[in-house]
């Protein structure tokens, strides 16, 4: 729920185990506890999409066994192994940080990765205000940080069983050609098209590409997003890398965006989720600021984590019986 900076310091106090989302300003301010936190000003409340500078998002984790951790671009590798065997871990990566991006390269790699449950999001800025930077926050140790993971593990109970869900409206576009890289990360300048070697950005250009929808790779039959971040002269940058040995597609169109996002949540509408988080291209493309939705409430996001890093995905954690 969104609350006043007052009200979290209160429930900090208590001793109430949180994920706390905010800007960098009210983060830094917030008092020692069990908690972890990470920068943006953009929320899905249950009075709909809020861009707030003055409130804080707080998902509270009473009972649960727990530990929190931070990690740098050299130990994030260790995060799976340091996981409860049951249970599940938020990270909160600093975006555009080292760790992001070793995270985002390597994390489907990391012993263990689909084994445990790791979710999370990549923190952020307003994009309309200059000179923020993207943080996240260990509230034990009051460390606050633009190059560090910080992890809060949890464990649930060994009656239950956590489940990992996204909501992703985007699939590959099948009357699209597909687009494959030679080289790897979060820019590129050429690809190939239908095997046929050009430039990217001339690609887009020449053929009108809307670059609201990202790419979507085929990973083993599971939809991949990956959001155009610019186009700079010979230059496509990314949300997300992309990845050698990938077919990409361009999404299929969605001809509106707000209706198809809230048309694939109807199914979720009693969903009970102990974490969710959105991303911040669905909350602006889908122009959600004010429209509400039934469930799934949580921070908006610069790239969001299912185990591997994602983009305009919402991401949601559920604990089943």
């Amino acid at each position: 729920m969104l609350l006043k900076f007052d009200e979290v310091c209160d429930i900090i106090h208590s001793g109430v185990l949180l994920h706390i989302a905010g800007t960098e300003a009210l983060l830094k301010k917030l008092p020692k506890g069990n908690w972890i936190g990470g920068s943006t000003d953009y929320f899905m409340t249950a009075d709909g999409g809020k861009i707030s500078n003055d409130s804080l998002f707080v998902t509270s984790f009473p009972d649960m066994d727990f530990k929190i951790a931070a990690y740098n671009s050299d130990t994030i590798k260790d995060v799976t192994a340091d996981a409860y065997d049951n249970g599940f871990s938020i990270i909160i990566i600093p975006f555009e940080s080292e760790v992001h991006k070793t995270y985002a390269h390597n994390a489907a790699g990391f012993e263990g990765m689909f084994i445990k449950n790791i979710v999370g999001w990549i923190a952020g800025i307003n994009l309309g205000v200059p000179g923020q930077v993207p943080v996240a926050v260990n509230g034990q140790t009051g460390v606050v940080s633009s190059d560090e993971a910080v992890v809060l593990h949890l464990c649930v109970p060994d009656d239950k069983t956590v489940n990992i869900g996204i909501v992703n409206i985007f699939k590959q576009d099948e009357n699209m050609p597909t687009i494959e890289f030679d080289e790897e990360g979060f820019s590129v300048c050429k690809c190939r098209v239908n095997g046929e070697e050009t430039i990217f950005s001339d690609y887009i250009a020449q053929n009108s590409i809307d670059t609201r929808l990202p790419l979507v790779g085929d990973y083993s039959g599971a939809g991949v997003n990956i959001s155009i971040k610019t186009v700079e002269n010979d230059s496509v940058s990314f949300y997300a890398p992309v990845f050698k040995d990938i077919k990409y597609r361009i999404a299929k169109p969605v001809s509106n965006y707000a209706k198809e996002f809230s048309e694939r949540l109807v199914p979720f509408k009693d969903t009970e989720s102990m974490f969710s988080c959105n991303c911040v291209l669905n909350f602006l493309y889908g122009e959600l600021e004010g429209k509400g939705i039934d469930t799934f409430h949580g921070p908006i996001t610069f790239g969001e984590i299912a185990y591997q890093l994602v983009n305009q995905t919402l991401v949601y954690v559920t604990i089943l019986d």
